[in-house]
């Protein structure tokens, strides 16, 4: 049995939005409405209307008289299987973004190991876009936690200082206060304590929220360490739209989550995995059952487990080729994260005449301490990594561009520095190996 899909525009996020959404979800977690599906769209909180087919104003969703939110030029509505509550597009940042299916037992599941992991059920704070799986999952667990949301206006971009607001909201009843943040977030807060030991006290109500649930992309374990020397509760997590987003938590998978990796990369097993893609989108064997029974995704993330806890090692695809070595980026980004002066780093391959691609660091400065150079970004990999994964380019930027909330558009940084060291030889941010100089 099929149920209708339904949906919704979502652009900035703010408060009439959310409540909207979190609605229209009520209705799709407990049977009663259709599946929802968040269509990320620049003026989707201007042109959103509730609309029954005749074009009458509806008070309430439902399966038995289909309506939807609706825009002037939004498509028709399709349909999905009856266990389907939400359906999510992925950002695209492995290759072209498909639309995934998430039950309503996958929702509840993940919604309640997060509570188990945590302190319980709380009142969580969305500062994250309802177009990607991590800010409507702020909106599902509140939902089966029975709390109200606080929602950060997003209009004008991310603002910590109105983060701290929603947070003292959050924090101020019985109930533990939660949030969730992408790294960029995360050193913007961190940027903002200008090197002292503690927060403006614009900012202090963040150390009173419960956990900071930090994911959406690998985050610089110096940033990291800034983050809790600060007082923020930083709870480092990994998933994915297909695994109901977070389902590992500082490197341990949630109950009822099982990891395995191999030589191919990390796969996940549990009652957080989605259904499927929507409609005739190929899985590319990304969901396989083993001759158990037990049904896997198979991401593309390399990585090795230690004691129970999953250590990341980047992407399969990821991996640069250069002299005939491979490099993973993630790891040479670790090794550079960590030194003074380097606020965001992104490491990719540049197509090179003689090492088939040349690793090129791009960074965004900030931090404490001046910003080393190429000669120091080199060494300091070469000694934890060796020679071939050193860099042989540097590349300075303003910013690192985004692909989703949080993640880091790495076809788009390599183009930038392509350019940057190819179509713009004199540009003043650009060092090679060979030079030692501005270009």
């Amino acid at each position: 049995m099929d149920r209708p899909l339904l949906e919704v525009p979502v652009g900035s996020t703010g408060p009439a939005l959310a409540a909207t959404l979190a609605r229209a979800l009520r209705l799709a977690l407990d049977g009663s409405g259709p599946a929802v599906l968040p269509v990320a769209t620049p003026d989707g909180a201007s042109s959103l209307r509730l609309a029954t087919p005749d074009g009458a104003s509806a008070e309430r969703l439902d399966a038995t008289s289909p309506q939807r939110l609706t825009t002037s030029a939004g498509p028709p509505a399709t349909h999905v299987p009856e266990p389907v509550a939400l359906v999510v597009r992925t950002s695209g940042s492995t290759g072209h973004p498909r639309h995934v299916m998430l039950d309503r037992a996958a929702l509840h599941a993940s919604a309640r190991a997060t509570e188990q992991r945590l302190h319980g059920p709380g009142r969580w704070v969305l500062a994250l876009p309802l177009g990607h799986v991590a800010g409507v999952q702020v909106l599902v667990r509140s939902l089966v936690a029975g709390t109200d949301p606080v929602v950060v206006d997003a209009t004008g971009g991310f603002d910590p200082r109105r983060l701290a607001v929603a947070a003292a909201e959050a924090a101020s009843g019985d109930d533990p206060a939660y949030c969730s943040l992408v790294p960029t977030q995360l050193h913007r807060i961190v940027t903002a304590a200008h090197g002292e030991r503690r927060l403006p006290a614009a900012l202090g109500p963040l150390t009173r929220l419960d956990a900071i649930l930090l994911g959406g992309a690998a985050a610089a374990p110096a940033l990291l360490d800034r983050a809790r020397e600060l007082g923020l509760a930083v709870v480092t997590t990994y998933g994915m739209t297909e695994t109901c987003g977070g389902c590992v938590y500082d490197g341990r998978p949630l109950d009822g989550v099982r990891l395995d990796v191999d030589a191919d990369g990390v796969r996940i097993a549990g009652p957080v995995l989605a259904r499927g893609y929507l409609g005739d989108q190929p899985a590319d064997d990304a969901f396989v059952t083993d001759a158990d029974g037990v049904r896997w995704f198979r991401t593309r993330d390399l990585g090795h487990l230690h004691d129970g806890v999953l250590r990341l090692a980047g992407r399969s695809d990821d991996v640069i080729i250069t002299g005939g070595h491979k490099v993973a980026p993630a790891e040479v980004e670790a090794v550079l994260a960590a030194l003074p002066g380097v606020g965001q780093v992104c490491v990719v391959g540049v197509p090179d005449e003689e090492w088939g691609a040349a690793v090129t660091v791009v960074v965004v400065p900030g931090g404490r301490g001046g910003l080393p150079g190429l000669t120091d970004l080199r060494d300091a990999v070469r000694r934890t990594l060796g020679s071939a994964a050193a860099p042989r380019h540097l590349v300075l930027a303003d910013a690192l561009p985004e692909r989703g909330p949080g993640k880091v558009d790495r076809t788009e940084v390599a183009r930038r520095a392509h350019a940057a060291l190819h179509v713009s030889p004199a540009s003043p941010n650009t060092w090679t190996e060979h030079h030692g100089h501005t270009r």
